[in-house]
């Protein structure tokens, strides 16, 4: 595509193996007609989006075992849309969003690459409330809490589009904000179970990456 470079990378996720259209590396940009300009986006953060994380494998690894049957899914800043196409392979009832203007062409034509279906996209800027967008049984992120107002923005968002019976799993790397985004959860009734997790091949024990998975309405959590 016009204006920056792309590769294909191949993942092995909950055994099967995956084909992931990323960009090159980390010094691509392109905005030729300033969306990203509208949405917010600088050109230091353009290319966010279009990377494998270590913490978006741990989040789509977790996705290709855990209990989805019956349950609507949100994938919250999906990127490349990694977990929500296990999601879609595993026929579960997910919709992906995200707020880069490139994020659902990279999606679909992933989706594509795999043979799957196109998987149901929305954009979603976070502090914006989208009433079509309805409630969901379980919301799922990776690295969604990267900057200190996030847990503010994405606690709001959850008591939007939460059912009252819900579930929430986010993988973080360690960036010290999770406390803050816990501590609003639990004003909505969430309770926390986190997990410290293996994120990279170099991560010792112990492990500054967790798993985090919050319940609301539930007697007891669900294994990943």
């Amino acid at each position: 595509m016009p204006g920056y470079l792309t590769r294909n990378i191949a993942l092995r996720i909950g055994g099967r193996d995956y084909a992931i259209r990323a960009l090159s590396d980390r010094q691509q940009y392109a905005d030729p007609q300033g969306h990203a300009e509208r949405a917010g986006i600088s050109s230091a953060l353009w290319c966010l989006f279009g990377q494998i994380w270590p913490s978006g494998q741990v989040l789509a690894e977790a996705m290709s075992g855990f209990d989805v049957a019956g349950k609507r899914i949100l994938e919250i800043g999906c990127g490349l849309g990694l977990s929500s196409l296990v999601l879609q392979h595993r026929r579960a009832d997910v919709t992906a969003s995200d707020h880069h203007p490139l994020a659902e062409s990279f999606l679909q034509h992933n989706a594509q690459l795999n043979r799957l279906p196109n998987v149901t996209y929305r954009d979603l800027p976070w502090e914006i409330p989208d009433a079509r967008l309805g409630r969901f049984d379980l919301i799922i992120g990776s690295d969604v809490l990267y900057e200190r107002n996030h847990a503010t923005l994405l606690s709001a968002l959850l008591q939007r589009h939460a059912k009252p019976r819900a579930e929430v799993l986010i993988t973080d790397p360690g960036r010290g904000n999770s406390s803050v985004f816990t501590r609003a959860l639990a004003l909505q009734g969430y309770s926390v179970d986190e997990q410290r997790s293996r994120f990279n091949e170099s991560d010792n024990p112990p492990f500054r990456g967790r798993l985090l998975k919050y319940q609301r309405g539930m007697a007891a959590a669900n294994p990943a």
